[in-house]
């Protein structure tokens, strides 16, 4: 699996994190070993422009995500039901870009009481789910949606702490 972090955001951010936990959320959803994904990290200003430009609406946002290989990706509940092996077909997909802005990651962080990594971690698995088809925009989707991301993060959180706690396992 090929994860390419590149930071443009002026905001110092554990990109090796990030890059692990983007790995265990594909690993995850069973996608293929071979995909990529991007993950670009803004400033404001450059998000901003980015969410005016492709969702018409003002101001920076958190999250946005942008598929690459649309028809070739899995669909929700195909390769991450755990019951479905991977399709060999989708070995060389490119999944598409996730763009995330720190800045409006550490505003919602301080509102919703939390730390800014744990904000980080939401806004990329949240981006990866919707290069894979997930989506919000009705109840029943989103239920699901945001089902399997909580569980994702629990799990992530789950084992990412027990690494820190005896040094065992690395995620970066």
């Amino acid at each position: 699996m090929s994860i390419e972090i590149a930071n443009e955001s002026g905001v110092d951010v554990d990109e090796a994190k990030l890059a692990g936990l983007a790995r265990y959320v594909l690993d995850g959803l069973q996608v293929h070993p071979l995909a990529e994904l991007s993950v670009l990290l803004v400033d404001e200003p450059a998000m901003t422009e980015l969410h005016v430009r492709w969702m018409g609406e003002a101001g920076p946002t958190d999250v946005l995500a942008f598929p690459m290989d649309e028809l070739r990706l899995p669909q929700p509940g195909g390769h991450g039901d755990g019951h479905t092996p991977p399709d060999p077909d989708a070995a060389d997909t490119l999944l598409g870009d996730v763009v995330i802005c720190p800045q409006v990651a550490a505003a919602q962080a301080a509102e919703a009481d939390h730390d800014v990594q744990d904000e980080l971690d939401l806004l990329c698995t949240h981006g990866i789910l919707h290069l894979l088809g997930y989506d919000h925009a009705e109840p029943e989707e989103q239920a699901t949606m945001f089902g399997l991301q909580d569980r994702l993060l629990a799990s992530w959180r789950s084992e990412h702490d027990l690494g820190l706690a005896d040094g065992s396992q690395d995620y970066g």
